[in-house]
């Protein structure tokens, strides 16, 4: 049997080529283009190894600049921008066949004490006795295309169980918001870096899929064309990835052929410990 998040921790903690200069390999998910969380988990990973561990990331901002091959390794280029008493900036360019990809700023920050208060968590049922996204693709199997098959039954380094259900095949109108637990399959390292950049792995799934709920469409309906723009992630407070988070997921606009969708993640106990946001190209070719 697999071990998928033993491969999963692998792909994310790259080869280091040059003092600066990493290289990652790429993971096919089952769609031949890179996994936007991917590049974005391994430039983390990439600029947070170039700092010390007592410095955590607190704030990201990317921009996913061209499609990634799946096939190919990707070259991570971090420049130290900055070094100061507290903070620690860093720029990360993800190189693919010569060209830019993907670029990321990353800033890190001692630790320090200070004034503390957060937004409530939503009300919703535990993930005890809800079924994960991939218990529901074996439930479905039959209903779901034979192309796609392998991919939904694949198993999966993080579980994720939505409080909602959400049928990719059939959309249904819904309103822009959702819920989802996610935890890590297995126990991971004790490296709080680790929890941080798998984080921002996962904070791509189910993400620009909430902008599309108005409209009952998904990224699989036909003439949809779908992918994401930029990414901004917040750090407030520690966590595990191998305990259950919750990602309360919700979409105030989409314009433009853009969607923007907004996420916060909250610990069992109710602890709001990261923050994300993205905007994603959502173009509608159905009547073209």
């Amino acid at each position: 049997m697999r071990d998928t998040l033993s491969e999963l921790l692998t792909l994310l903690r790259l080869e280091r080529i040059e003092e600066r200069l990493f290289r990652g390999q790429s993971q096919d998910l089952g769609w031949g283009s890179v996994f936007g969380g991917q590049v974005l988990g391994q430039a983390l990973s990439a600029a947070a190894q170039t700092v010390p561990g007592e410095r955590p990331v607190h704030s990201l901002h990317a921009y996913f600049l061209r499609q990634g091959d799946a096939r190919r390794p990707i070259v991570y280029e971090v420049d130290p921008i900055r070094d100061g008493a507290s903070f620690t900036t860093r720029r990360v360019v993800a190189v693919q066949g010569g060209h830019a990809i993907f670029t990321l700023a990353s800033s890190f920050q001692v630790e320090e004490p200070g004034l503390e208060h957060s937004a409530g968590m939503p009300d919703v049922p535990g993930p005890e006795g809800l079924l994960s996204e991939l218990d529901m693709a074996r439930k479905y199997e039959a209903n779901i295309p034979e192309p796609l098959r392998a991919m939904a039954l694949a198993d999966r380094p993080i579980e994720i169980r939505p409080v909602q259900r959400f049928d990719l095949l059939n959309p249904k109108v819904a309103p822009p918001r959702r819920q989802l637990w996610y935890r890590a399959t297995g126990r991971l390292p004790d490296d709080p870096a680790v929890h941080r950049y798998l984080l921002a792995y996962a904070s791509d799934f189910n993400f620009l899929i909430t902008a599309m709920l108005p409209h009952g469409v998904s990224w699989l309906t036909p003439g949809l064309q779908v992918a994401s723009l930029d990414h901004a992630m917040w750090f407030h407070r520690p966590f595990r990835m191998d305990d259950w988070l919750l990602y309360d997921v919700e979409s105030p606009s989409a314009g433009g052929a853009r969607g923007l969708v907004f996420g916060r993640f909250y610990t069992r106990d109710g602890q709001l410990v990261a923050s994300v946001t993205q905007e994603g190209l959502m173009r509608d070719r159905r009547g073209a």
